[in-house]
């Protein structure tokens, strides 16, 4: 038995590592239904982050999540308890069509030099506030804009698309399928937009649910095309696990540290330091969702 646990635990690590731009642990959400019928049910979510897929075994994924209505309106989570090992939390349809369950993380990640010393930037920067969290004088500056979506879809009666109007920001998900309508055997496709527009060459890999009891993680690794659409057959029903993100990590223009970086030029012998980049930081995106593929 250990020797089989170990195996499975180096398989995954490198599975993970294959990922273009992936953690060495995955972040998922997991509802206890994607389609109800009637009018005025509820679901259970539980969210973590760890090596198996949909196994608590690191910690749990703490961040509160934000609901969107089938009218668009913001509805509520409710009962959110964060554990050891997990997060669970309670949302109550009352609405006929899709809701989507978002966690968005974003943010502005780096550090710089000042007077001999290098520090970090603090938290809660932004793109918008950049200028005013870098100190004259910082030399060597090299900074990174995230924007990460995890994000499930639940359907109450039939799927509507109002929760799909893309923001503009990061990787967004805008079905030709509904994520809610995956059939196994069935061709399905999905469109990617990074940041209102759609990206060609994503990374996008699908994994099935249990991997803690097989050896096969059963991957899928594909590229979006030149509209930023890509289509899969999943042949076996299940909770499906899918990561996008950008070619190359996600390395926007400006080089390793965004304007004002590395590449960026060193000053003349006896000139003053650079000073802080007036330009955008280097852009990473990436997007995940749980979707059920049902049986046919």
């Amino acid at each position: 038995m250990f020797n089989l646990r170990t195996s499975l635990i180096a398989i995954a690590a490198v599975a993970t590592i294959a990922v273009p731009a992936a953690v060495a642990h995955r972040q998922w959400m997991l509802p206890s239904s994607t389609i109800v019928s009637g009018e005025d049910n509820w679901i259970s979510v539980d969210a973590a982050v760890s090596n198996d897929l949909f196994f608590f075994d690191h910690r749990p994924l703490a961040a509160k999540p934000v609901v969107t209505q089938p009218d668009g309106t913001e509805g509520k989570v409710e009962n959110h308890s964060v554990g050891q090992l997990r997060a669970t939390f309670d949302v109550h349809l009352t609405q006929q069509g899709t809701y989507r369950i978002a966690i968005v993380n974003e943010g502005v990640f780096g550090s710089y030099d000042l007077n001999g010393e290098t520090k970090q930037l603090p938290r809660g920067t932004t793109a918008a506030n950049l200028a005013q969290a870098i100190p004259a004088g910082a030399t060597n500056v090299r900074t990174s804009e995230n924007v990460g979506r995890n994000e499930i879809y639940v359907t109450q009666g039939a799927p509507s698309d109002t929760i799909f109007k893309p923001t503009g920001k990061g990787i967004e998900l805008v079905p030709v399928t509904h994520p809610n309508d995956i059939v196994a055997g069935e061709a399905a496709t999905f469109q990617f937009l990074l940041d209102g527009k759609p990206s060609a060459n994503l990374t996008v890999t699908l994994i099935p649910g249990g991997i803690r009891y097989r050896h096969d993680l059963k991957q899928v690794d594909l590229k979006t095309d030149a509209q930023g659409k890509v289509t899969f057959t999943l042949p076996e029903a299940g909770m499906y696990w899918i990561n996008v993100t950008q070619p190359g990590g996600g390395r926007g223009p400006g080089g390793p540290g965004g304007p004002g970086g590395p590449g960026a030029g060193a000053p003349a012998a006896g000139a003053a330091p650079a000073p802080a980049p007036a330009g955008p930081p280097a852009r990473r995106a990436n997007y995940m969702t749980t979707i059920e593929v049902q049986t046919n």
